[in-house]
């Protein structure tokens, strides 16, 4: 709610984090203005890169009361435009899981020591973000919430598994410790609403706290604005369903 008498403010920097390994990594990072304490949301990037679409995110999260960071997963892979390193991270075989949930845990634990930070932190992905974020939630503990938009593989047959991603991010399922949001279109192909029903199913079978959303007349990446397959519709629905589940379960 907005009163035209309200202090704003946002920082927003490029900083130098802790990921995998001990391994000093850049992230974006915003945060609002105030007293505070605020919640803190880590965002996992998709595979068109650390690009501009992250970046604001990252600064829509931290206008909505959050402190935000988006830790660059495809640091060591080299610098250059966003679309050429994830070319590159793309033909080396994407970046290995283990690496990433450190990158991630890196992440929250650098904004969960901030003076200004309430404790509790959530995790954001999408697409190959998605998969991330659900797999850094149930693999680290200490996320409070997990929202996952259309990650792709989180369901993985045995031959999609390689030496970068050995294990598939369903077989950590009886390890989420927190509560977990899904976006979904029912027209998507990589999840498939086939694939989503077997995610949904192992779930129930651990008890885990969930809700799922299927958006009828939308595919993947119906977030992006920039995009053909942008629906503005389903896109702001799934917006106010994620801030809605993350002031439950962040404060």
């Amino acid at each position: 709610m907005y009163t035209t008498d309200m202090y704003e403010g946002v920082l927003a920097e490029t900083i130098t984090m802790t990921g995998a390994n001990g391994d000093q990594i850049n992230a974006y990072m915003a945060r609002p203005l105030g007293k505070g304490p605020f919640p803190a949301i880590v965002l996992a990037h998709h595979m068109p890169g650390w690009d501009q679409w992250y970046r604001e995110v990252t600064f829509k999260f931290a206008h909505h009361g959050y402190v935000a960071i988006s830790p660059n997963l495809y640091f060591r892979s080299g610098h250059g435009t966003p679309e050429d390193v994830a070319a590159k991270v793309r033909a080396d075989g994407g970046v290995p899981d283990d690496q990433v949930v450190g990158d991630l845990a890196g992440a929250m634990q650098h904004v969960r020591a901030l003076e200004y930070v309430n404790g509790k932190v959530g995790i954001f992905g999408t697409c190959s973000g998605g998969r991330h974020a659900y797999l850094a939630a149930c693999r680290t503990p200490g996320f409070d919430a997990v929202v996952d938009c259309w990650g792709g593989r989180v369901v993985m047959t045995p031959d999609q598994l390689t030496t970068n991603f050995p294990v598939s991010p369903l077989e950590y399922t009886k390890d989420l410790s927190c509560p977990l949001l899904g976006l979904f279109g029912s027209e998507d192909t990589s999840p498939t609403p086939a694939q989503v029903e077997l995610h949904e199913e192992e779930l129930k079978k651990y008890g885990k706290n969930y809700e799922f959303h299927m958006y009828p007349n939308a595919g993947h990446g119906f977030f992006y604005y920039d995009r053909p397959n942008y629906r503005q519709e389903q896109a702001v629905d799934g917006w106010n369903t994620i801030f809605y589940f993350l002031k439950k379960n962040l404060g």
